[in-house]
């Protein structure tokens, strides 16, 4: 008789948490030989830390952003840990240098196919990009940070962050980027970021919320705590005209994002509003779960998963109101492109974010978070109300714009100028 799926998973984590640490200190055995780089030319070296930079999401995008402003003072790069394709799925900046540590496309000698079939032991196996690697991508990891030049490190998740202290060389200045708010984190990598954030240099947050509890966490360590929003990427399309009867969501399709809990809301917009549509970008491991529920409402003529775009912002112009329905966020990266394309919004007030982003009654309406029943009272106020809707909507843009990179990007001068 097996034991119950909850029981093997309790027991895998065990098993894990007891293995990691052995994994670690072989992964930094094995790296040990491999010297750094001497310094680079006369500017100072900024080197970003994606888990994937070849895929599409609100960090990428807005790594990318950053990386751009960076590199017209600095020399940049950005490392990503694995790559599953040629190209990435986002443009990338111009004169930035990318480069990936771990190439899935290709298959490794004997010894290597026995690693990638190990867990990794650098990622927490509670940080969602655990699955993403292996023991191989451990050790590529390991090899390619220890020969970092001297410059500036900036590790762009939770797992990434607490695996870096032990790898990088003396010279590179650590500087760590929490995407996902304080409130999210599973306990095992809590304790991990509780041990782990004071040896960097520095931690950047999202929101007013992180900077508090990050600031209180860290209080007697050496890491310099700093608020600096997401920058909004730059975009060219145009405004959205509001005369479409679409209502647009856009996200990973995982349980965070709550998708779930917008079909189940979209189902009540869809008795009242049959003509007006649901689409939802993305791509995720939560698809055929989303499917089967939009089937099972008999919404299949209603609401459909559009899947994955490269062009967001140009999607977004043809809606008229966008819905977030996450169950918690980082930011809410994905606001501010809908509001800087125009659009009203209608967001749960999750923690973090999209209530610090988004003025109730003035640029979109903030439903109590999980509150499914109002969530679709929203946006059938939105709909049968076109005077609100553009109201909303023209208000939207300027509150994006604070977002700019004009306005953000001085503040990662500020921060790299400190340290």
């Amino acid at each position: 008789m097996k034991p119950p799926k909850r029981a093997q998973r309790r027991l895998k984590l065990l098993v894990l948490r007891i293995g990691q640490p052995v994994g670690r200190c072989v992964v930094r055995l094995l790296a040990r030989g491999v010297r750094p780089a001497p310094p680079g030319g006369a500017r100072p070296r900024v080197s970003f830390l994606l888990l994937n930079a070849y895929g599409v999401g609100g960090t990428i995008r807005t790594t990318f952003n950053t990386a751009a402003w960076l590199a017209k003072t600095h020399d940049v790069e950005v490392i990503s840990v694995v790559r599953r394709r040629d190209d990435p799925a986002l443009p990338f900046p111009e004169g930035v240098d990318l480069s990936a540590v771990d190439d899935l496309r290709a298959t490794p000698g004997l010894l290597g196919r026995f690693a990638r079939a190990l867990p990794s032991a650098l990622i927490h196996p509670e940080d969602y990009g655990f699955r993403a690697c292996s023991f191989l991508t451990d050790v590529r990891l390991a090899r390619r940070l220890r020969a970092l030049p001297p410059g500036v490190l900036v590790s762009t998740r939770p797992g990434l962050n607490v695996a870096v202290p032990s790898l990088a060389p003396a010279g590179v200045t650590l500087v760590g980027q929490e995407h996902m708010n304080f409130l999210a984190h599973r306990p095992g990598l809590f304790a991990r970021i509780t041990s782990t954030y004071p040896k960097l240099d520095a931690l950047a947050v999202l929101t007013d919320g992180d900077l508090e509890d990050y600031t209180r966490l860290l209080s007697g360590a050496k890491t310099k705590v700093r608020r600096i929003p997401n920058a909004l990427p730059p975009s060219d399309a145009p405004a959205a005209a509001l005369d479409r009867k679409v209502v647009i969501a856009a996200g990973r399709l995982r349980r965070q994002k709550g998708f779930d809990l917008l079909i189940r809301a979209y189902a009540e917009v869809a008795r009242t509003h049959p003509d007006w549509k649901l689409h939802i970008y993305g791509a995720g491991e939560e698809k055929a779960a989303l499917q089967g529920l939009i089937e099972g409402s008999v919404l299949e003529d209603t609401v459909t998963l559009m899947g994955t775009t490269r062009t967001l912002c140009d999607e977004l112009a043809k809606g008229s109101i966008f819905v977030l329905s996450s169950r918690y966020e980082g930011f809410g990266m994905v606001i501010l492109e809908a509001m800087s394309q125009g659009l009203p919004v209608v967001t749960f007030d999750c923690p973090r974010g999209p209530g610090d982003i988004v003025s109730d009654g003035e640029d979109g309406i903030v439903v109590p978070n999980g509150d499914i029943d109002g969530l679709a009272r929203a946006i059938v106020e939105l709909i049968e109300d076109e005077d609100k809707r553009r109201r909303y909507g023209a208000a939207a843009p300027a509150k994006a714009h604070r977002y700019d990179i004009a306005n953000i990007g001085p503040q990662w001068d500020a921060l790299l100028g400190e340290l």
